[in-house]
């Protein structure tokens, strides 16, 4: 990969790039409830019953749609569209906007374990879909997604 990779614009990575940009927090993971009304989106800490939620990722990644066909997949193409759904903290969602990574990504301090240290990720935090009813996610909606 190019030094520095992570400062170019989105559609500029290669494929490999582009998924080396994934802090691995596991908020995109994360089942959302959008309320029509309002249009507010919220964060629940359910998640997807395929992230592992020591590791923050997703246990069948290169095969997710054959479990989970409704996975989005993201790409620079799309990333205009959805950026809004990414939580604040993304490290695609931050380079869409122009800004920055954290300290804490780990192609910043060289640490995939910072994200964790940092608070930042979904370590400890979630509850699997597979066992919360779709009906109770209202009860698991996070306050503070960033």
């Amino acid at each position: 990969m190019r030094p520095r990779f992570w400062e170019l614009p989105l559609d500029q990575l290669d494929p490999q790039e582009w998924e080396a940009l994934c802090d691995g927090c596991g908020k995109c993971c994360l089942n959302k409830l959008e309320f029509e009304d309002t249009d507010e989106l919220a964060f629940t800490r359910v998640a997807c019953r395929l992230l592992d939620g020591e590791t923050c990722r997703c246990t069948r990644y290169p095969i997710r749609h054959f479990y989970v066909p409704e996975c989005v997949s993201l790409t620079p193409e799309k990333i205009a569209d959805i950026s809004y759904w990414l939580p604040a903290t993304c490290a695609y969602r931050l380079r869409h906007e122009g800004r920055a990574l954290y300290d804490w990504h780990y192609l910043i301090s060289g640490d995939r374990e910072a994200v964790h240290r940092a608070g930042v990720s979904m370590r400890g935090r979630i509850v699997s879909e597979a066992e919360v009813s779709e009906d109770d996610w209202e009860d698991y909606i996070i306050e503070d997604q960033s």
